[in-house]
Order: C-alpha cells, then sequence, then structure tokens
C-alpha cells in the first residue's frame, strides 16, 4: 500500500560543538596517544554508497581531525576505523560486511583499535544485531541522522570500554561540524536530508529518516565559503533535493546560490520527478553558473508499474516534463535511474520502458536490477522476476541507451565547450563539461582550471577534445 506524505515539521538545528565535554574527552585521549608514540592516532574512513554517503564521510573524517586523528588510507595504520555503510540493495551491504569481516585480524593485532560501522546499513535493526552478535570486535554503530555524535560515540568507548550499538536517530539538522573535502574544487554541500516519498522499492526513508532541510542562510553561507576557497565544482545534495523546504523553494534557493560572486558552477542532485517544476528549469535556464544536466530518475516507462512503485506520476506526465527541460535548456543533458525487473513486470510494461528511453534521448541511463529490501512493501509483492530474465532486461536495455548515448553525444562533435579540469586520471588527461560529460584531452591541464576545447570525436560514454 503506498504511503501517505509525512507531515513536514521544522527540525531541530543542533551545532557540533555545543557539547564540548566528549569533545574534550576524545581529544584528551589522543593527546595521550601523541605523547606515549610521538605522532597522531590515525583514522580509516572506507565509504559505500551515494554521494550523500561521500559528503558524509567528509564529515565523518572532519571531525576526527578535530577531535586529534591524521587520516590514513591504510586501515592498517589506523586507531580509529570508520565503515560508511550502503543500504540501497543488498549486494551494497554484502560488501560492507565483508570488508568489516576483513578487519578482525587488525582488532587481534591491535585491542586498542576501535572499529565503528556507520551510515544508512546500521539504521536497520536487524543489521545492528548482526554486527553485534557475529562481529563482536565492531565496537559501536552510528545512523546518519546523528552522524555529529561521533564524539559522544568515541567517549563512551574510550572512557567506559564498551560496545555502544544503539540505532540512535534524531529529528535533527547539524551544523558546524567539521568537514576534510577529499577534492581541492569539487564539493559537495547537503541541503536536506532525509526523505518522505516512500517508493515501495526503497529503504531510504528507513534509514535516512523522514525530510529535514537546512535553513537557507546556512547553505548559502557553505556556498559562499566554498567560492572564496577557489572551488569551482559545487554540487547540492538531497535524497530529494528539490523537496527542499527551508523556507524558501528548492528554484528560489538554485537562484540565490547562483548569485554567490566567482567563477564556479552549481549541481544537484537527486530530483524526485513529482517536484521537478517548471520554475526550477526556468531557474536553471537563466543562469550561466548552473550546470546543463538534470538528473531525473523516471524508474519505470509504464504507469502501471510507476504507480505499484509509489512514484505519483504518469509516464505521460513525466514526458511532458522531459520535453519542457529540452524546449527550455536546449544544450542540457538529460540522465535517469531505471529499476529493471520490478515484481509484476509484464515484457509488455518493459517495452514501454525501452520506448520511453529512445522518445526521451537520455544521454545516460543508470539501470539497475530490482533488488528486494527487508520492510520495504515491494519485498511482499507478487510476480517476483527471475534474475535470469531480469539480466536480460537490463542487457537489452542497456544496448537502447548506448546507441542514445552515442547518439546523443555526437551533436558536440565540431562545437567548443569550456570544461573543468581533472588533470590525469589512470594516465589520461581528462575534464567535465556543463552537461557533466567527460572528456578527453589532447594534452594536460592542470586540475580545477577552467578552459575552453574543441571536441573532436564522440563515444558513448565519452567525448575527445583538443585543447584551445
Amino acid at each position: 500500500m503506498p504511503q501517505t506524505p509525512f507531515e513536514r515539521k521544522k527540525p531541530l538545528t543542533v551545532l557540533f560543538d555545543s557539547d564540548e565535554t566528549p569533545i574534550l574527552t576524545v581529544r584528551r585521549h589522543t593527546a595521550a596517544y601523541f605523547a606515549a608514540h610521538g605522532e597522531k592516532p590515525r583514522v580509516f574512513v572506507m565509504t559505500f554508497g551515494c554521494q550523500q554517503n561521500v559528503a558524509d564521510s567528509e564529515k565523518l573524517s572532519g571531525m576526527a581531525e578535530d577531535l586529534g586523528y591524521l587520516a590514513t588510507d591504510d586501515p592498517a595504520d589506523a586507531a580509529l576505523i570508520l565503515v560508511n555503510t550502503c543500504a540501497i540493495r543488498e549486494h551494497a551491504e554484502k560488501r560492507a560486511l565483508s570488508i568489516i569481516g576483513q578487519y578482525k585480524h587488525l582488532k587481534e593485532k591491535n585491542p586498542d583499535l576501535i572499529i565503528g560501522v556507520c551510515g544508512c546499513m546500521v539504521a536497520q535493526e536487524h543489521r545492528r544485531e548482526e554486527l553485534k552478535k557475529s562481529f563482536p570486535y565492531v565496537d559501536f554503530v552510528l545512523c546518519t541522522s546523528v552522524l555529529h555524535r561521533l564524539p559522544q560515540l568515541l567517549a563512551e568507548v574510550l572512557e567506559k570500554d564498551r560496545r555502544v550499538m544503539r540505532g540512535d536517530e534524531e529529528y535533527s539538522v547539524a551544523e558546524h561540524v567539521p568537514i576534510r573535502r577529499e577534492n581541492g574544487y569539487r564539493a559537495y554541500v547537503s541541503v536536506m536530508y532525509g526523505c518522505n516519498n516512500f517508493c515501495s522499492y526503497c529503504i531510504v526513508p528507513y534509514v535516512r529518516g523522514r525530510e529535514r532541510s537546512r535553513r537557507p542562510e546556512d547553505v548559502l553561507d557553505e556556498i559562499k565559503r566554498l567560492a572564496d576557497a577557489g572551488y569551482k565544482d559545487i554540487t547540492l545534495l538531497g535524497q530529494n533535493v528539490n523537496s527542499y523546504d527551508g523556507g524558501i523553494s528548492f528554484p528560489e534557493l538554485l537562484r540565490r546560490a547562483s548569485g554567490i560572486d566567482g567563477d564556479f558552477l552549481l549541481r544537484f542532485m537527486t530530483s524526485h520527478p513529482k517536484d521537478a517544476s517548471k520554475e526550477l528549469v526556468d531557474v536553471m535556464a537563466s543562469s550561466p553558473k548552473i550546470a546543463r544536466h538534470f538528473h531525473l530518475p523516471v524508474q519505470s516507462g509504464s504507469t502501471r508499474v510507476l504507480n505499484a512503485m509509489n512514484r505519483r506520476y504518469t509516464r505521460e506526465q513525466y514526458l511532458e516534463k522531459a520535453r519542457y527541460i529540452k524546449e527550455k535548456i536546449p544544450d542540457a543533458a538529460l540522465t535517469t535511474d531505471i529499476i529493471c525487473g520490478f515484481p509484476g513486470e509484464t515484457e509488455e510494461e518493459f517495452d514501454e520502458t525501452v520506448s520511453l528511453v529512445r522518445e526521451v534521448g537520455f544521454d545516460m541511463l543508470y539501470c539497475f536490477i530490482y533488488s528486494p529490501r527487508r520492510g520495504t512493501a515491494a519485498e511482499k509483492m507478487p510476480g517476483r522476476i527471475p534474475h535470469d530474465e531480469q539480466v536480460r532486461r537490463f542487457e537489452r536495455l542497456t544496448a537502447a541507451q548506448n546507441e542514445m548515448s552515442l547518439k546523443a553525444n555526437e551533436k558536440y562533435v565540431g562545437k567548443t565547450l569550456r570544461l573543468l579540469s581533472d588533470g590525469d586520471e589512470d594516465g589520461k588527461h581528462t575534464a567535465r563539461s556543463s552537461q557533466n560529460k567527460i572528456v578527453t584531452l589532447d594534452r594536460f591541464v592542470p586540475a580545477g582550471t577552467f578552459f575552453d576545447a574543441e571536441i573532436t570525436a564522440s563515444h558513448p560514454f565519452t567525448l575527445e577534445g583538443k585543447v584551445l
């Protein structure tokens, strides 16, 4: 049964450093470590999942650094290991559990090692119980809604020498959380957290909680500080970013953000079609600072399947939104997500998805085989599609999209695009366009630099360019 929309309420804003006692407790321990070893204790952060998880891990790293830890890329060197998990598909959970299992021998070698498991997976009670019973060397769990309470949990482990396996949650938004950004020119800015949509296949509302929006002044201040620091590519994040409700609408937030001084590009993700308004598209069209890329997950081309997914729009409504985007922003790239093999999906309904892909002409799609999630409505739906059939549909859809991607990229050949360099990646000189197109270059350009290039060749997933 589709869930009713969750009643919106104003979240409590909390400050990271409002309670200094646990912070000082942990700093005292890290100072003692430095005195004994002549160096700071090290923290290793392992991240699974989406861009929001990456942003969360940057906060985990920032808090750890604020507490006296030094980042390391080697878990064997760490005094603190934080595994930031994903729950969107079962495969992601199994990978995380496998990695956590590999840290057992590190704990045996170093009993003082602290291991924390964070993120979406541990918001599920059955996973916390599994960690408690089968992974006795895990010291604590930390849910996404209370990420800012890392100092409290560390202090409890260090001072009381006990495991903390509670699934604490809060309806709050934390500000002033230290962030250790992994990139010097690209940055993520979370504008909201959680989700109220309850799509029947999705675990996110259960593991990330209900929607909580940051105050616009806090968001805009963070963007300004990033722009002043020279960041060139800033992505606004939310589980459903265009349902932002911080006292102003998301289009208005985006409009104000684009008015901040500085040479930078604004992106946002992920959008829900039901909230993708004409006003949002109009704001995008009005500012050259807003990237010409719209990621708008459709999930299925069948209205019946969309209804079973509790997506709250029809095939035609989605097509109308896609047409409006292309009309108002002709140079925009449109990308999407699609689930293959949703319970009860017929061959004819899957044909509708393939036809929608061809009709829209997506630049790129991210195709996923349906994965049942414990506690969701779809888990109990009849008509489970055999895995072999799911794979067949996945391959058919991917082949169709490869044709569309090549066609979409061919139109750039001979054009000049403004790009942002990524420097060298895997031995290649690469950059990215406003449309989020990856371009391989004929020569090196320093990372974080805007420049012009002539597009000389196209492929389904990349372009080639000559630096001008």
